[in-house]
């Protein structure tokens, strides 16, 4: 097959290239610089210069003879603390690329149309269990993605496009920005769990997906030929509060203590939080289903002690005078 993808430079694009040229395909990677080309060509692609932004770089960038087409593009801020402004380029790229990218399948010829988003576009106010089919409540940070869902399901049913919809867990990885983050905050003891259990609470249950099955998650739905939504999610839904302590205990450092949400809202802002404590369990069952796929880590105990294994074997984490230690 010929793939093209849009995001071929992030830490789900390169996977992805990577994975696809692997089982035989020809990857065309979009880049905007020398260094994402650099990068598309590392993972096994071919790289071409274009901008989701950009229209008229994306209809030159496209080839003719395209069977596939994925937007996997996305800008999320890394800052501790967001502000609307902060999402303006990922909201973008979302409905704009969205638009953009669906009419340049199209153009091609195209058979085959896959987007990525996120399952919490789709979790319940009450915090209960929710599938593909059920409502959609998205916050700012998530109207975008709920837009190009639309956007794209609108291609399929008015372009003759086959569209697949994956979204995904929470995602990490020992290469995703924000787990590392995470890790390195644990490790210099500055990470702190969210409210929570204090009082009584129940922590909510989260869904997560290590970027390794995502990728391979997004191959299947390439390769394969079913339409519609699907939940990319582990198996074992978990806290944050847990998923945390298993971290930190994997690192061998201290567990991070509490905090009450209204102090964490003004150390690292409403998004993170709100992302963070309101629930969103949710299986892969339908996933699963159509296209023959389980997760390499079905639970973030096997993520957790490969993010840590990779750690070390880069020497970002180490021990030295009895501490743990974390070095980028």
């Amino acid at each position: 097959m010929h793939v093209f993808i849009a995001g071929a430079t992030g830490v789900l694009g390169r996977r992805l290239v990577a994975e696809l040229d692997s089982r035989g395909n020809e990857v065309i990677g979009l880049a905007r610089d020398d260094t994402g080309e650099r990068v598309v060509r590392e993972a096994g692609g071919k790289p071409v210069r274009g901008d989701l932004l950009a229209p008229e770089t994306i209809q030159e960038a496209m080839p003719d003879d395209v069977d596939a087409v994925v937007h996997a593009a996305t800008a999320i801020p890394t800052k501790t603390k967001t502000t609307a402004a902060d999402w303006e380029t990922t909201d973008r790229l979302r409905r704009e690329g969205t638009e953009t990218l669906t009419a340049a399948a199209v153009d091609a010829g195209a058979d085959r149309y896959v987007q990525q988003s996120v399952v919490w576009v789709a979790r319940q106010p009450d915090g209960s269990e929710f599938d593909e089919d059920s409502e959609p409540h998205p916050d700012r940070t998530t109207e975008a993605a709920v837009d190009a869902e639309r956007i794209a399901e609108r291609a399929g049913a008015e372009r003759d496009l086959d569209v697949a919809i994956l979204r995904g867990g929470w995602f990490y990885a020992h290469d995703a920005t924000h787990t590392r983050q995470i890790a390195a905050r644990i490790a210099n003891r500055r990470m702190a769990i969210v409210g929570g259990g204090l009082l009584g609470r129940r922590d909510a249950k989260l869904s997560l997906c290590h970027v390794d099955d995502a990728a391979s998650a997004f191959v299947a739905a390439v390769e394969g030929d079913a339409t519609g939504r699907y939940h990319v999610v582990d198996d074992t839904p978990v806290t944050l509060a847990r998923f945390l302590q298993r971290l930190a205990a994997a690192l061998d450092a201290p567990e991070p203590m509490r905090v009450p949400g209204w102090l964490a809202k003004l150390l690292v802002g409403g998004d993170t939080v709100r992302l963070l404590t309101n629930p969103m369990p949710t299986t892969n069952d339908r996933f699963r289903s159509a296209f023959d796929w389980e997760p390499s880590y079905p639970s973030y105990h096997h993520g957790i002690d490969r993010l840590v294994e990779q750690w070390k074997v880069e020497g970002t984490v180490s021990r030295t005078d009895g501490e743990v230690v974390w070095r980028e």
